[in-house]
């Protein structure tokens, strides 16, 4: 009889399937025979930024670019009646733009139906990248130790013979010896820079509020090289500290902000600062089976023209820049700070504009005097 009442029991408990789609992260939509959508959980809705009544009076080809792989992985399912898995296929709409993603199509044996599962690879691209990116801003390193030694020795005899020389030289000859001395200057400066990227000494961390790290680059820049720009802040107040070094964190959000207003109209230009908590974010260290947690998110938005899709894959590279007179490692460096704190650091295609975020560690309070 008990085992009777557990099984009734449970028979009036059934979970309905469609409340399980409901709730699935992943965009799932349904397409009949005649390609409408006669089904789409919330997340395919908010993913083709469209209502389900809209959906329902759509079809998918209504819906997609015409050419979209997705039709012909719809069509392959009709005609095999099995399941096709593609990945890394750029899906979009004139609404929502490109969107990487993988695409599983099945069959659901009801009226030539099929069921179109979608997975977005934002944030899988982005752990793809990371040691990309941080690989390349460190390929620098040697070629910096050995320019500081082979290059800036010879480079003070030139200025120096050019300041012996500008002394008994007529005008016309003195501004030739100047540009001498200037230009072998900027070289020293680029070669400065780039000493930057050969120091590999662990770096000092703490408890930082990334919060006064923003004010602090805010200030800065309002008092410099952005003082016709607006701010604006859309910050998480309970954000937790991060686990960095304060004036490492400010340099490299002084190199972004820098570069957002580079990038800005004169007249209405705008730099948002975010922040947020993500907790679901991990990173796979090299050289260890552990995750690290990165659920700390910083963004600098701007309201410029963004970047490129010809430049986009290689911002991170050094000597890459679209500005004139521009060194191309304000980025590098930038990858370079944000990896050694064991973070990420990645461009918004999604953004309108320009938007870089930054994830970075939390600082965790020791337990003991030991840890302390």
């Amino acid at each position: 009889m008990v085992k009777n009442a557990v099984i009734e029991k449970h028979k009036s408990e059934d979970v309905n399937p469609y409340s399980v789609l409901m709730v699935l992260p992943d965009p799932i939509i349904v397409v009949d025979a005649n390609g409408y959508i006669p089904y789409a959980n919330p997340a395919g809705e908010e993913f083709f930024t469209s209502s389900i009544n809209m959906l329902r009076r759509t079809t998918i080809d209504q819906l997609v670019p015409f050419g979209s792989p997705l039709l012909s992985l719809i069509e392959q399912v009709r005609e095999s009646n099995d399941r096709v898995s593609e990945y890394g296929v750029d899906l979009g709409t004139p609404k929502t733009g490109v969107k990487n993603v993988n695409i599983q199509v099945s069959s659901l044996f009801h009226k030539n139906m099929v069921v179109v599962q979608i997975e977005e690879r934002t944030m899988a691209s982005k752990m793809d990248r990371q040691l990309t990116h941080r690989g390349a801003a460190r390929s620098v390193t040697a070629m910096a130790a050995m320019l500081a030694h082979e290059v800036k020795n010879p480079l003070s005899g030139i200025r120096g013979s050019a300041q012996l020389l500008e002394m008994n030289a007529s005008d016309a000859d003195r501004a030739l010896t100047r540009l001498i001395c200037d230009e072998t200057d900027r070289i020293c400066a680029i070669v400065d820079r780039m000493e930057a990227f050969s120091d590999d000494r662990p770096i000092e961390r703490e408890a930082v509020n990334i919060h006064e790290v923003l004010e602090h680059v805010r200030l800065l820049a309002k008092n410099g090289f952005a003082k016709k720009v607006k701010f604006s802040e859309e910050y998480d107040p309970s954000l937790p500290y991060v686990y960095g070094n304060r004036d490492q964190l400010v340099q490299v959000l002084l190199n972004l902000v820098k570069n957002a207003a580079e990038s800005v109209p004169e007249e209405g230009g705008e730099i948002t600062f975010t922040t947020a908590y993500r907790p679901g974010v991990r990173l796979a260290v090299p050289g260890n089976s552990n995750r690290v947690q990165l659920p700390l998110e910083v963004g600098v938005k701007d309201n410029g023209p963004g970047i490129s899709d010809e430049i986009l894959p290689h911002i991170f590279d050094p000597f890459v820049t679209t500005k004139k007179g521009g060194s191309g490692l304000g980025l590098a460096l930038v990858a370079k700070i944000v990896g050694d704190h064991g973070g990420i650091v990645e461009y918004d295609t999604a953004s309108e504009g320009g938007h870089f975020l930054i994830r970075l560690p939390v600082y965790n309070v020791p337990k003991s005097k030991e840890e302390a």
